[in-house]
């Protein structure tokens, strides 16, 4: 995702131009670096057992066993299948204490930017949408992924099966790496296009019921991002646009004549820290709930 020139397609300075310019590329992109090595990392956990019989983790993202040690359960999965009526293992219960905590403390839309694949795919789509100039509103509130997550509670109970994992694209694209990806490949390539041509950030932002259930956990998350020098702010504008959720930034960016803090403490921030890296002016960086 190198800047490679200093304007895009509409005749604008690229985003992070400036950053790059002041930084360096590395410092300039170093969450995000970090970001697609520990997704990547996570899913060649999970995938060496199968392809290479190296069982480090046992299991998929739902539900997984470490080291023959370590239980880890998908909360939201575990959700679902009480809707269904079944009531699970006493690993079960404990792998999701686990993750709850987790996701608790430092926020659960971290999940989103840090551990999910599919983000890979929705931040190309949004860099491709900056490359060709696209300006793309979205036709769904952001209120629609909790109605969807509603939904996906909601159908258990009428169905008695877990409906949610047979269209989720993360369960798709696990089963698809390991078992040929099939349609899989056509759910990937349909997020991809929708969120460049349809609706910007559109999967991740509007419409996916994971990411509205993990939001809701890490309500209250003691990791945050500050815009703790936020006087110095330019108004260049590159953390609102390269931002996956922009209006988390404006009332800690702005609100200093407000008296608002200026620690982002909204649940809907994914914690990538991306405006972290784009802003040359070094206005935001990694705080907690207890210090802006």
């Amino acid at each position: 995702m190198m800047v490679k020139t200093t304007q895009d397609k509409t005749g604008q300075e690229a985003v992070g131009f400036r950053a790059i310019k002041a930084k360096g590329w590395f410092q300039a992109h170093k969450w995000l670096v970090f970001r697609r090595l520990t997704q990547l990392a996570i899913l060649a956990l999970f995938l060496i057992g199968p392809l290479f019989g190296m069982w480090i983790v046992k299991g998929n993202m739902a539900s997984s066993l470490t080291l023959d040690i370590l239980p880890l359960s998908d909360p939201y999965v575990m959700l679902q299948g009480l809707m269904t009526g079944n009531v699970p293992v006493t690993e079960g219960l404990v792998g999701v204490a686990i993750i709850s905590i987790f996701y608790l403390l430092i926020g659960g839309r971290l999940y989103c930017s840090w551990v999910c694949p599919v983000n890979i795919v929705t931040d190309m789509a949004a860099w491709v949408r900056r490359k060709l100039g696209l300006k793309v509103s979205s036709p769904f509130s952001r209120s629609t992924r909790y109605w969807l997550l509603g939904l996906t509670l909601v159908l258990p109970l009428i169905t008695g099966s877990i409906v949610w994992e047979l269209f989720n694209p993360v369960s798709l694209m696990f089963r698809g790496i390991i078992f040929g990806l099939g349609w899989a490949w056509m759910v990937i390539i349909a997020i991809f296009l929708f969120d460049v041509f349809i609706s910007q950030r559109g999967w991740c932002g509007h419409l996916c019921p994971v990411g509205a259930f993990y939001s809701l956990l890490g309500k209250k998350s003691i990791l945050r991002v500050s815009a703790s020098k936020r006087e110095q702010c330019d108004d260049c504008n590159d953390c609102f646009i390269i931002c996956p959720e922009p209006k988390v930034i404006r009332p800690a960016l702005k609100g200093a004549d407000k008296g608002i803090s200026p620690l982002i403490d909204e649940s809907n921030c994914t914690n990538c820290g991306r405006c972290i890296d784009i802003c040359d002016e070094n206005v935001f960086r990694f705080s907690s709930r207890f210090k802006s």
